[in-house]
């Protein structure tokens, strides 16, 4: 199980549903996460059944952000194989519910998971893909030490890829 001060990440389950659903149903939340559509209770337990479920091999899938302090969910945060201009890129993804912007939340979660997916992954590389008009995350992906790497188009919409490298990576210059 990976945890920070604050969180700890766990497996999603079908018992998640409500605090999944409400991430999805937030138009805040999902605003710059592919067309900004927000989901039904119904379209959402479709895709935590086919898609976030099935998606847990080898380390990588979407983990729920549980507050320690509470045991509430929050967002989530996680390592998934993107295919990006016919190249597989594992990206380092990161949401939180609206109550917990602005404190430091998904900059530490995103911190462990990179440094999971170097040091207990073996992984070599990370990419996020970011809407270029969402700042917060750009912000987030700088404050994890990863660069600009290119503009491309990514599900029918511009994106800008930040990627870390792990023979680069320094964690006394962040």
């Amino acid at each position: 199980m990976i945890e920070t001060r604050r969180l700890l990440f766990r497996e999603y389950t079908m018992d998640d549903l409500e605090a999944y659903g409400a991430l999805w149903a937030d138009p805040e939340v999902v605003r710059y996460i592919n067309n900004g559509e927000t989901k039904t209770r119904q379209e959402a337990a479709q895709s935590l059944k086919s898609w976030i479920l099935p998606s847990y091999h080898d380390g990588l899938g979407l983990f729920a952000a549980v507050l320690k302090e509470s045991g509430e969910i929050i967002g989530h945060t996680g390592l998934v194989v993107q295919e990006v201009e016919d190249r597989q890129e594992v990206e380092l993804g990161y949401w939180l519910a609206r109550d917990y912007w602005g404190k430091g939340f998904a900059l530490e979660s995103a911190k462990a998971f990179r440094d999971y997916a170097f040091h207990q992954l073996g992984l070599h590389r990370l990419i996020s893909i970011i809407n270029p008009n969402h700042p917060a995350s750009i912000f987030v992906a700088r404050k994890t030490g990863m660069t600009y790497a290119k503009t491309v188009t990514f599900n029918g919409h511009t994106a800008l890829v930040y990627a870390i490298e792990k023979s680069s990576f320094n964690p006394n210059k962040i």
